[in-house]
């Protein structure tokens, strides 16, 4: 009988181990070459750009920060509770229930000493590497030449050292919890702490080191506190930001009080380290917990009921007068120019002869509503677009400056449909063409832009300009990606623009020729891309060759705040034609929430009115806000280049040693872009808030409260406020006019819809190379004088609406199915009073209607005049002529409007100057009563008469459009 022998079966665990490893292995793998794909991009992005220096210092920032956060918090945690472990009593008697937990925990115990604190460290770590500006900022800080007003120290304390020594108490005041916690959970568990029969017991060992972590913690909780005195200076306060009154004489002596107290206590723990004796920290400890409800609540209620609230201005007075000079003083309106201003209502024949600079340059083209008329005129091919609405700026134009409504022609590759794939996106349709300009003062004869730069190929006065570049590859609505550039010999398949008819043998190709962006010239470039916008086409396409480059992160705004994290953007950047280039130009912010003594603002509420509805800021509570950089971003190879404008903001110098040689001199910027550089809206924004409060100068006036002003709503979108306007005018006491922005500010509260208040600032930067205008930045103020009443903007616009001539104009045009747009309501100071203007638009309702200026409202006092061009509507506003003429005083024919032929001049025959208006009236009445009869008609079933009234009111309309022309 023979046996044999079973095989030796195969050991499926090892197998099964040896594939998991592998696999977790091939994960890791595949996850850290996506993470460096995602780092690689962003390198190459910045190198690009030559903002490489900005994205190592960050990197750096993080990763130091992210060490010292976790060795901060795993060193000490991994320490106590080794130390907790080591130290334990060898031969304690523990509890069944205590063997118990032991035995569950004893098989992972060195996980636990190394994992716990490595699990901490890790959420320590993360912590603090998003913290990493709070330390940086701290260690590069400037002195701002600035003291408070209370400890007489420099405010970039505040700014940059005080929310670091703030985070540095809390991380610290962490990792002692922690370590605390950890300790006495492991003291428990091996015995070194005993609690049974009400009898609480703990080793030598373990008293020393809870008692030196407790008497810690306390010290840097007496730290917390002493650094809360300074808090003080920037928290919001009943009426002030600061501490009035009860906090300068009860709350702050109270956290020294308090702050030394802690310490004390702190000392009595280290005591009981070494006698062993509880009593006295845990009594001292409770003492200290009721020292703070006395200190912290009590007495400061005490002194707020029965010295303050009683005698609150004599008390408060030198606080309140604090808190407005240290106010203006952060938000920039400390130069604020203010003068009464003795406004007339009445009106007399030539009252706006000396201002013929200001009335020639109000704007009847409103930029919010002729966006759809400057697409119907210049998109030529569905797959262009321009902003909407369009931006403003000016230009000198034969040593005269014009304002000018402005916008870009960009791609909407949505229009592209079905043929929207990967090549035409990506290689074919990549730039925008050509900058449009027309004059915002002036119309044409069918109601459209007069314009300056306009056509395919561009044409016009910035066109003439040598080596002007007209194409646009980097802009707010560019594509996602596209790719670029080829070999010099190779045919251009990039569309440049459209000629002739609709079909590719009239498509005019380029090749991009500048540097934009990363290169695509070898095969693991193309790999990173592919993975980073997940198309396999890029490494793939023969399209890509060994000349591409990719652009992308193509907006202004994108674009600049990346290479400059530490600025807020103005929400309106705008294009201008600079040295014969498209550039955009945007406003960056410093901002601090940590300004001693300065009212708080909330950008997001200040910001918001009918024309930015929703703005967001990472920063949003701020009480500190300057202008310091203006960055250009070149619209062809996307150049960022930042310029100090602000060289004296502490921010901006602080951040310029973080990130060195990444902002350039204000010295380098050119005449020409100087001359296209204005008064950012933002921040204009900002300051008529805090103005709304804040124009008074004396404490007294602050207190009492009784001249407080707001924004007026805009009358077009009444839950809204009424945006900021720019134009060229003069301010009474300047000797000429200005590029400038306004706004208008009515009483607090549900009162009246009147003027107390006229805010304008110079926005002209001049033309000199690397200096600027002494008046820039000028802020200008009109008190308007109680004794004269003059309607604000909500008043102003019902009137307008209840002119019988007005209103009968709409109700005519709403019977013939078109739609009337009223335009931005603009204020100026002429003629010894305010002007109101109002253009007003009309556009069929049919499905190609785009609107068109047809009348001109303006008020002034309350007379109120509507005509066909601005400068009839200010002749019979001021008996029959104004003094001055607008900038629609010849009114062109437009060359390029639906109809191209000229419209002749009709030759006005001889008659009395009262004829044509008694006409004109005459024709409004038999249309209303033809509408009447018609209406009437139509109630009664009486068709026939429904027709007669229907060709009254036909020939009624036809004559007034007759008398119109005229």
């Amino acid at each position: 009988m023979t046996t044999t022998s079973a095989p030796t079966p195969a050991t499926p665990s090892r197998t099964r181990r040896v594939i998991a490893i592998t696999l977790v292995v091939i994960a890791a793998l595949v996850v850290a070459f996506f993470v460096f794909a995602s780092l690689y991009a962003d390198w190459l992005w910045f190198d690009q750009l030559g903002f490489q220096s900005v994205l190592t210092t960050q990197w750096i920032a993080r990763v130091v920060m992210f060490l010292v956060g976790f060795l901060g918090m795993a060193v000490p945690v991994w320490l106590a509770i080794q130390l907790a472990y080591r130290l334990r009593p060898v031969y304690a008697r523990l509890s069944s229930q205590l063997d118990r937990y032991q035995e569950v925990v004893e098989p992972l115990r060195r996980l636990a000493m190394w994992g716990i604190p490595v699990f901490f460290g890790f959420f320590a770590g993360f912590a603090t590497s998003a913290q990493w500006e709070t330390t940086w900022l701290w260690f590069n800080g400037v002195k701002t030449d600035m003291t408070d007003p209370q400890f007489h120290l420099d405010t970039g304390f505040y700014m940059f050292a005080l929310p670091f020594w703030s985070s540095l108490v809390g991380f610290l005041s962490a990792v002692l919890l922690v370590c605390l916690l950890v300790t006495a959970l492991v003291s428990y568990l091996y015995g070194s702490v005993r609690i049974g029969q009400r009898e609480l017991r703990i080793s030598k060992s373990a008293r020393i080191q809870l008692a030196v972590i407790a008497g810690l913690y306390l010290l840097v909780q007496g730290a917390s506190l002493w650094l809360d005195r300074y808090k003080t200076l920037t928290e919001p306060g009943d009426r002030i930001t600061g501490p009035g009154y009860t906090g300068v004489n009860a709350i702050i002596p109270g956290q020294t009080i308090l702050a030394f107290a802690a310490v004390i206590v702190a000392i009595l723990f280290f005591v009981t380290a070494v006698i062993g004796r509880w009593r006295y920290p845990l009594v001292a400890t409770a003492l200290l917990v009721v020292s703070a409800i006395v200190l912290g609540v009590g007495y400061p209620w005490v002194v707020t009921t029965f010295q303050v609230q009683p005698n609150r201005l004599s008390l408060e007075e030198q606080y309140y007068q604090r808190n407005v000079d240290m106010t203006k003083s952060a938000y920039g309106i400390d130069g604020l120019d203010k003068q009464d201003f003795e406004a007339v209502t009445d009106v007399t024949p030539g009252q706006l002869r000396s201002d013929a600079g200001t009335t020639a340059q109000i704007r009847v083209m409103d930029p919010a509503i002729v966006s759809p008329t400057v697409r119907q005129l210049e998109q030529y091919r569905s797959y262009y677009q321009f902003a909407d609405p369009l931006d403003v700026d000016r230009y000198d134009i034969d040593g005269v400056s014009q304002d000018t409504v402005v916008s870009v022609r960009e791609l909407n590759l949505e229009q592209l449909g079905v043929a929207n794939d990967w090549q035409n996106s990506a290689v074919v349709y990549t730039h925008g063409y050509g900058i449009v300009a027309a004059k915002g003062n002036d119309r044409t004869v069918d109601g459209n832009p007069v314009f300056l730069e306009r056509g395919i190929p561009a044409a016009g006065f910035l066109s003439d300009e040598e080596n002007f570049q007209p194409r646009v590859y980097f802009g707010e609505y560019s594509p996602t990606y596209s790719i670029v550039g080829g070999p010099k010999d190779s045919d251009p398949i990039e569309l440049d623009y459209p000629s002739g008819q609709d079909d590719s043998s009239n498509e005019t190709k380029t090749t991009f020729e500048g540097n934009g962006g990363p290169s695509l010239g070898n095969v693991f470039n193309r790999l990173i891309y592919a993975l980073k916008f997940q198309a396999e086409q890029i490494l793939f396409s023969d399209y890509v060759n060994e000349d591409s480059q990719i652009l992308y992160d193509r907006g202004p705004l994108e674009r600049v705040q990346k290479v400059a994290p530490y600025l807020t953007l103005d929400n309106d950047p705008y294009p201008s034609v600079v040295d014969g280039r498209i550039v955009w130009i945007v406003d960056g912010y410093t901002l601090s929430a940590n300004y001693p003594y300065s009212s708080t603002v909330s950008l997001t509420s200040a910001i918001s009115d009918s024309s930015n509805p929703a703005p967001r800021f990472a920063l949003d509570d701020i009480n500190y806000i300057r202008n310091s950089v203006k960055a250009t971003v070149d619209a062809y190879d996307g150049k960022v280049t930042l310029y100090a404008w602000d060289d004296t903001d502490p921010v901006l110098k602080s951040w310029q040693k973080v990130y060195p040689s990444t902002v350039k001199p204000i010295s380098e910027m050119s005449g020409d872009l100087m001359s296209h550089v204005r008064y950012p809206t933002d921040l204009f924004k900002v300051q008529r808030t805090i103005l709304g409060v804040y124009h008074v100068d004396d404490a007294r006036s602050f207190y009492q409260s009784d001249n407080r002003w707001k924004t007026p709503n805009d009358p077009q979108a009444d839950t809204q406020l009424q945006p900021p306007y720019y134009l060229t005018m003069q301010m009474p006491g300047q000797d000429a006019p200005t590029y400038s922005m306004f706004t208008s500010f009515i009483p607090s509260g549900e009162g009246r819809n009147v003027l107390m208040g006229y805010l304008a600032v110079d926005s002209n930067a001049g033309s000199d190379a690397g200096k600027k205008s002494s008046d820039y930045g000028k802020l200008r103020m009109l008190e308007i004088s109680a004794d004269t009443t003059v309607p604000g903007p909500g008043q102003v616009q019902n009137n307008f609406d209840a002119q019988p001539e007005v209103s009968s104009f709409v109700n005519l045009l709403k019977q013939g199915d078109s739609d009337v747009l009223k335009g931005n309501l603009l204020t100026l100071p002429v003629g010894g009073g305010l002007l109101y203007v109002q253009p007003v638009f009309v556009q069929s309702s049919g499905a190609t209607s785009f609107p068109s200026l047809q009348k001109v409202l303006v008020s002034f006092g309350n007379e109120v005049a509507f005509e066909d061009t601005l400068t009839e509507a200010l002749d019979v506003l001021f008996g029959g002529d104004s003094g001055a003429d607008a900038g629609d005083t010849d009114v062109p024919t437009d060359p390029n409007s639906p109809n191209p032929e000229p419209t002749p001049e009709p030759t006005p025959e001889p008659t009395n100057p009262s004829e044509p208006t008694d006409a004109y009236q005459q024709a409004l009445q038999d249309a209303q009563q033809a509408m009447l009869d018609r209406q009437a008609a139509l109630e009664k079933g009486d068709w026939a008469a429904y027709g007669e009234a229907d060709d009254r009111l036909t020939a009624a309309v036809e004559k007034l459009i007759e008398l119109g022309e005229q």
